[in-house]
């Protein structure tokens, strides 16, 4: 048996894949899930004039943008060779995001716009709060197990989408109770905020969990190659 088929055969490799299955399901069930919120939230959005829903679906979109990252990653034989490149991906698609929301929600500020109370927004804002962390904890265990770093990035978009769906309940709630129309641009500021410094986490590899590559018991920390993140 050649050396290459023993490796292949060993219980490290084995659970590899088998985290490397469950990533891909992980990210389909998400982007499954937030096809069906960023439809829901923009169209609510459009009809409320609600800017922070709107940037919601929006950040969805952003979500299943990651999703198809990961699942792209991983249909390749040695997804860590795509680690720096899903990493960089997942950036720019939060620094799209940040730029269109803070646009929007300073201009709503300035202008003065008055946003229609949206119940269905608060229902879809309050389903998302009971959801998402539970899938996010499922990827970063996955994705910190893995060594991967865009798993990780990816359970990040998946927490960064509880935070702002805290964000969007408090302001479409103040709106909606109080008629505070400012609070629904704030919240659109915040979720802005939030996507950009994400963003720059994961340009700089920050979301890294560990050596993708598997570096040898006795090679240095240099040695974890290109693709490589911080130490476990």
């Amino acid at each position: 048996m050649s050396v290459s088929a023993a490796a292949a055969l060993t219980p490290d490799a084995g659970r590899r894949r088998l985290l490397g299955r469950r990533a891909q399901l992980l990210a389909a069930a998400s982007v499954s899930y937030n096809v069906v919120e960023a439809v829901i939230a923009i169209s609510a959005g459009i009809v409320a004039g609600s800017v922070a829903l709107v940037g919601f679906g929006l950040d969805s979109t952003v979500e299943v943008s990651s999703g198809l990252v990961v699942l792209w990653q991983f249909r390749h034989p040695m997804p860590e060779s795509r680690e720096r490149r899903a990493l960089r991906l997942m950036a720019v698609s939060f620094f799209v995001l940040a730029g269109y929301v803070a646009f929007e929600s300073a201009r709503a500020l300035v202008g003065g716009h008055d946003p229609e109370p949206s119940t269905v927004g608060i229902a879809l804002a309050a389903a998302s709060l009971v959801v998402m962390p539970f899938l996010s904890w499922a990827q970063r265990r996955t994705g910190r197990e893995l060594g991967s770093g865009a798993v990780v990035a990816d359970s990040t978009q998946t927490l960064l989408c509880t935070y702002l769906s805290a964000a969007l309940l408090v302001g479409l709630l103040l709106n909606a109770t109080l008629g505070w129309t400012w609070a629904d641009p704030l919240a659109g500021l915040v979720i802005a905020g939030v996507a950009l410094r994400e963003g720059l986490g994961a340009w700089r590899g920050d979301a890294c969990c560990g050596p993708v590559a598997g570096p040898s018991p006795d090679a240095g920390a240099d040695d974890a190659g290109e693709d490589g993140c911080c130490g476990r």
